[in-house]
């Protein structure tokens, strides 16, 4: 019995292994990796490393990278940068990215992740605002919605910005507050939210309700909005090293990161 003929087409499993690229893009790719990762001119030695290959592999790359503008060399030392190129398409990039658009998909996760009430703050003209809110599958009964803007002294959202922001920004909004707040008082409160790096309160403004906030940082190092998650204070993990700071300074670092933000950068 004859066999059957040959398919005209035969099976294509490229869609099962996924999109093919060019490996030698790849590769060399981890070179511009390394300097945006290390954010500094480099000799080729060590750029090489960093990239896990030998210089005389990466040399070639660097050479083609120099000539479309996405790396340059110093004339002195011959250590590698990058490019105008490559400046240019980070600030485009930059441009591109919302921070309130690019948080907002992640506050339902978190609200779905943690079971709390988690919001986006930014800095209004009448201080810290709210503007999403991801609802807990078991909503907070607390009067919050889009524009509410929070208290300075006792919300974490408030706490949050006054810690990081000039102080002539939020210090008039102080007489707006519902009690009288000092200024020595705000210090002290300040100075503990910057010591570690977040903010927290168990049922200040609302007995019964606490939150905690982290910031989230853009590449020139500024406080661009907070991620703060609200709720029964029964339910709310404050500790430092506690599961709830863990997965919201995660998500805040991975946020400022695609921003632009290097912590080294914003030390220096």
């Amino acid at each position: 019995m004859p066999s059957s003929p040959a398919p005209d087409h035969p099976h294509d499993d490229s869609a099962e292994r996924g999109p093919r690229g060019i490996q030698s893009i790849e590769v060399g790719g981890q070179l511009l990796l390394a300097l945006a990762h290390h954010g500094r001119p480099l000799p080729l030695k060590d750029l090489a490393r960093e990239a896990g290959m030998s210089p005389a592999k990466a040399h070639p790359y660097l050479v083609s990278f120099q000539k479309i503008g996405l790396v340059e060399q110093e004339a002195e030392g011959g250590r590698y940068g990058l490019g105008a190129l490559a400046l240019q398409m980070g600030l485009i990039g930059l441009q591109q990215y919302d921070p309130v658009r690019l948080a907002t998909p992640l506050i339902e996760e978190l609200a779905a992740q943690t079971g709390l009430t988690v919001a986006i703050a930014v800095w209004g003209n009448r201080g810290p605002t709210l503007v999403r809110i991801a609802e807990a599958p078991s909503p907070v009964h607390v009067s919050m919605r889009h524009g509410t803007v929070m208290s300075l002294r006792d919300t974490a959202s408030g706490r949050l910005f006054a810690a990081w922001l000039p102080k002539a920004l939020w210090q008039p909004l102080l007489a707006l507050e519902a009690q009288p707040v000092s200024a020595k008082e705000m210090q002290v409160t300040l100075a503990t939210v910057r010591a570690e790096g977040l903010a927290r309160v168990d049922g200040t403004a609302v007995p019964g309700v606490s939150a905690m906030a982290v910031p989230v940082w853009d590449g020139a190092g500024h406080l661009v909005l907070a991620l703060t998650a609200i709720g029964p204070s029964a339910t709310v993990d404050l500790r430092l090293d506690g599961l709830l700071a863990g997965v919201l300074q995660a998500q805040a670092s991975g946020l400022s990161q695609r921003l632009g933000y290097r912590p080294q950068a914003a030390k220096a």
